[in-house]
């Protein structure tokens, strides 16, 4: 007898590896299944909540895992969301026979879409100790820290709004 319980399973992600190709297949679903078009109209999956929160500059729920890139002192997900970002598009534009959809490879690059500019995030990347202080993230949220931490008076946030948003 079969029930509903036969279609659950328990898989030990062992490595970086494992947890990357995981995330990306649940984050897929929906476009598998013919459900939505892109990572930012599938409903319920965490890529679509990181892009909403990225969208109006706000953090993630609760129970999603920050990524937290190369940093060995941070807890959260070891990579960088805007290469998550890419390789969740890239790998959705896969077209396989026994799938129902994919991502079509008319819709632009999801960088372009969610205008994740080039140049900023060369600047990001290539000279973050520069344009940054204490506090790095999208001006609203930078401002709110310096709000709560009650300070007299608030360091400039243009690279923050500049590169970031």
């Amino acid at each position: 007898m079969q029930s509903w319980e036969s279609r659950f399973k328990s898989q030990a992600l062992l490595d970086e590896r494992a947890l990357l190709a995981c995330m990306a297949y649940v984050d897929l679903n929906p476009i598998r299944a013919n459900m939505a078009d892109s990572p930012e109209t599938s409903g319920h999956t965490g890529v679509k909540s990181r892009i909403d929160s990225l969208e109006s500059n706000t953090q993630p729920k609760r129970s999603i895992e920050d990524f937290v890139g190369t940093n060995p002192n941070a807890k959260g997900l070891p990579f960088v969301l805007r290469d998550y970002l890419e390789l969740v598009d890239w790998t959705g534009r896969i077209i396989r026979k026994d799938k129902a959809g994919a991502i079509t490879q008319t819709l632009p690059s999801i960088l372009e879409r969610l205008a994740l500019s080039e140049e900023a995030w060369t600047q990001l990347t290539t000279q973050f100790e520069r344009y940054f202080g204490n506090w790095v993230g999208s001006e609203p949220i930078v401002r709110q820290v310096y709000s709560d931490k009650h300070y007299q008076r608030i360091p400039s946030t243009g690279h923050h709004r500049r590169l970031i948003g």
